[in-house]
């Protein structure tokens, strides 16, 4: 599922203004352009933002390609160790149910918590997905 670019947290409008210059307006986008470090140097060298920053940006793409993982979730994944598809893959559902809701209560960036059936189905799904992203 590809989103509207400004949907990742921390893309705001002169992000996004930058971004477009590099012909990036979706989470697809900048998966394909960003994917790998040859094309997150490219980019960078477009668009002035640093590779280091587009990673960042990047990584929170690949998680939104998982089902029901949008812009809050995938901030919530990342503030817990969780920062690629990849990872996402390797976790234990119950420890990471857990560690995402002490996460959320320390930083209150979701709503609610998901569910551990939830977490689980995340999991499951990322198995099945190619992975994207080289460093």
């Amino acid at each position: 599922m590809s989103y509207k670019i400004e949907e990742i947290e921390g893309i705001g409008p002169s992000y996004a203004e930058k971004l477009a210059t590099a012909g990036i307006t979706t989470t697809d986008d900048l998966i394909t352009q960003c994917a790998t470090p040859a094309g997150r140097k490219t980019t960078a060298e477009t668009t002035g933002i640093t590779t280091s920053t587009l990673l960042t940006f990047t990584n929170k793409a690949d998680l939104m390609r998982v089902k029901g993982v949008g812009s809050e979730y995938s901030d919530l994944l990342e503030a817990s160790g969780v920062d690629t598809v990849k990872e996402l893959r390797t976790r234990n559902a119950t420890n990471l149910t857990t560690k995402l809701a002490e996460v959320n209560a320390e930083k209150n960036l979701t709503r609610t918590v998901p569910s551990e059936t939830v977490v689980t189905g995340w999991i499951e799904a990322a198995k099945t997905m190619d992975t994207t992203i080289t460093y």
